[in-house]
């Protein structure tokens, strides 16, 4: 928390118990991640402009660009008044720390916006530049919120084109994606905002979790990806980056065992493999993991517990 205002704010939304009312606004801001993304950004931007319940606000952040996705976000800046940027230096392409650093940027930027030109908001919002939503995506989404008031992360379904048919990836079935994902403002907060850590969507999951919030993917509402998840460098080094991730937050091994199961019966079928391999080494090396007791102490024992259930 960073201050009363912001503690308030959070009880004031707990106590609200009125499942369809209007109580709140629909209002939302949104950030978005972009590198190099000038094949991609101009669908998602239609998408977004399209939207039946537009952001008042839309940060995109240029992460050291080299090809034309600056041109593309100028063009969106002077067509929009709420669309603005934020600039970063050149970095590589990166989806474990500095994944995390420029969303947290970006969010800082919003957020700090909003404060100083007076936008109210309700809702805060992450779509990643690859990721181009159904006209009423969004409406729909706060719709879940509106009938649900304990309802704190949710997201639409992750869809991949295959052959002119969308294909579900169901890389995470129950759980909000990274992209498309919807906080609650009160849960947001709750949680401590945006993780500098590999794997951030995670850690607000578990965090919205702990502390008595509500989360779900709603399969029905549409958002395709213009790429697999974690491919953005390859599957194979993505997903071994997974497995190294996975150790990094403490998931215990049969957790780890259960998901590279999991990944086998998926195409492409050999993505268990790297994941594996990832978390084979830096379990044997002995590599650093997060210092939140909190998200260790899930991943190991309650984590393990819920899935063994759902299993069963």
């Amino acid at each position: 928390m960073n201050n009363a205002f912001e503690q308030l704010f959070v009880v004031f939304w707990k106590c609200i118990n009125n499942p369809g009312g209007d109580t709140l606004s629909r209002d939302y801001i949104l950030i978005t991640p972009a590198k190099n993304e000038e094949k991609n950004l101009s669908g998602v931007a239609d998408s977004v402009v399209e939207q039946t319940l537009k952001p008042k606000l839309w940060v995109i952040i240029d992460d050291g660009s080299v090809d034309n996705t600056s041109v593309i976000i100028e063009t969106l800046i002077n067509d929009y008044e709420w669309i603005k940027t934020v600039k970063l230096p050149p970095h590589p392409r990166d989806i474990t720390f500095h994944y995390a650093y420029v969303c947290k940027k970006g969010f800082e930027y919003a957020l700090q916006y909003a404060r100083e030109t007076s936008i109210s908001y309700a809702y805060i919002g992450l779509l990643d530049a690859d990721t181009i939503l159904e006209t009423a995506y969004f409406e729909k989404i706060l719709q879940k919120f509106d009938q649900d008031k304990v309802l704190g992360i949710a997201s639409g379904g992750i869809y991949l084109q295959n052959n002119g048919n969308l294909q579900w990836e169901k890389s995470s079935v129950h759980l909000p994606a990274g992209s498309g994902r919807i906080w609650a403002k009160a849960c947001f907060l709750d949680t401590g905002g945006y993780a500098l850590e590999p794997s951030p969507d995670s850690i607000s999951n578990v965090k919205a979790i702990l502390r008595g919030w509500r989360i779900q993917l709603f399969e029905n509402i549409v958002a395709i990806q213009q790429r697999a998840t974690s491919s953005a460098n390859g599957l194979w080094k993505g997903y071994k980056i997974n497995g190294q991730t996975a150790y990094y937050l403490n998931k215990h091994p049969l957790l780890v065992l259960l998901n590279v199961l999991f990944l086998s019966t998926q195409r492409p079928y050999f993505t268990g493999v790297p994941y594996l391999i990832g978390y084979f080494i830096s379990f044997c090396t002995r590599k650093r993991q997060i210092d939140d007791k909190e998200i260790k102490d899930y991943f190991w024992g309650r984590r393990l517990k819920d899935v063994f259930k759902r299993v069963i």
